[in-house]
């Protein structure tokens, strides 16, 4: 596979082997692996970043060096890394601030397998008694025409810019964001329109769609109370609850007075539907699903799946009954559209900027006036 960072990655190769830096590409797997990881880095903030799996390699290599194992030769006999000072270097990394312990412990060494098969080696090793981390020497030592070669450099360097090229677009995409401010409203329309699309990272689109649904029921009011005649009036409240895409088994969004439930979703999954609906003991829930097909089509799929799952029509129905409301693209930019009307436009691209932001741990505060000539060209 070859994409548009793997000529980066050959340029850091030929740096560190020169002539022999063709054949280190074809015959390390560790390698090749960083290049499958890294396909995103040319596709812009709105794709999903590799993180988690390569700051798991990048903190222990990072070790191995630091220790001068790349010069000595003594690794095997080294105790290991510790596992909380691994986990604290990866969250002091770029966009790693929320970091848990998964790849470490196993989702960087499944992956790997899932690409290499046939490879004799897994990536990282750990001793589950003195939790303890070594990262695998023979995915770091390979032997190239004779030569013997030390990848450790070369791999912090890779992963490093992957980095700075994800963390340029990113700064990019928060710009583009802020300038977005001085477009026409059609053109504001299309900008937040390309952040909802079918290929956008997951969680991207769940942050836009929180902050257009945010400003779409901000302004509309319920009138509620517990005796007839001290009745209040309040504006709906969306609350978002969590990290985007986290996997944690919560609830996306919550509104207030209401209590509505809201679950962000890029698949029609029956089993991740009923799952969600389980969860909350059947309570009713709002699916927005990043999908550009009709409602009743996205419902007919849903349903034909529970039916060749349950064979029992009153369970089919129970769990059809709790889904409150399905949200898609065009309704999204449906809403969008509305909550522009009621001029909400600045307050929607400065929540989708705030809550960008927080997803990728990232501060930064940018001076416009230096940016007056950058074009939106993403």
């Amino acid at each position: 596979m070859e994409h548009e960072f793997t000529k980066k990655i050959y340029v850091i190769l030929r740096n560190n082997f020169g002539d022999l830096s063709d054949k280190v590409f074809l015959e390390s797997p560790i390698v090749q692996y960083l290049n499958i990881k890294t396909k995103s880095a040319s596709k812009g903030s709105k794709s999903r970043g590799s993180f988690a799996n390569l700051y798991a390699i990048y903190v222990l290599v990072e070790d191995y060096i630091s220790n001068d194992f790349h010069k000595t030769g003594e690794y095997t006999e080294y105790e290991g890394a510790i596992f909380t000072k691994l986990l604290k270097r990866q969250r002091e990394l770029p966009f790693g601030q929320k970091l848990q312990n998964h790849a470490l412990n196993h989702r960087m060494n499944q992956e790997f397998k899932k690409y290499f098969p046939t490879c004799n080696y897994i990536p990282i090793l750990r001793d589950l008694e003195t939790n303890r981390y070594w990262f695998n020497e023979n995915l770091i030592k390979i032997k190239v025409e004779g030569k013997d070669l030390n990848l450790s450099e070369a791999l912090i360097q890779i992963i490093d810019a992957y980095v700075e090229t994800k963390k340029g677009a990113f700064e990019n995409f928060i710009r583009f964001c802020e300038r977005t401010q001085k477009l026409t409203e059609k053109e504001s329309i299309d900008f937040i329109g390309s952040l909802v699309e079918p290929t956008v990272d997951a969680r991207i689109f769940e942050i836009v769609s929180y902050s257009i649904l945010k400003y779409y029921y901000h302004n509309q009011i319920i009138y509620w109370g517990f005796e007839i005649d001290k009745i209040q009036e309040d504006n709906l409240n969306l609350y978002k609850t969590g990290r985007t895409n986290a996997n944690d088994g919560g609830i996306d969004f919550v509104m207030k007075p209401l209590g509505r439930f809201f679950q962000v979703t890029e698949t029609v999954d029956v089993n991740k539907y009923f799952l969600d609906i389980a969860k909350i003991e059947k309570y009713p829930i709002t699916f927005v699903i990043k999908s550009s097909d009709s409602i009743s089509t996205l419902k007919r799929r849903i349903e034909e799946q529970a039916e060749e799952q349950y064979s029992i029509k009153a369970i089919v129905s129970r769990y059809m009954g709790c889904i409150e409301e399905i949200i898609n693209v065009p309704i999204l930019i449906e809403r969008l559209e509305e909550a522009i009307a009621q001029e909400y436009l600045g307050d929607i691209l400065n929540e989708i900027i705030k809550q960008s932001k927080v997803e990728f741990n990232y501060e930064g505060d940018y001076d416009m006036s230096d940016y007056e000539d950058l074009a939106i060209s993403e």
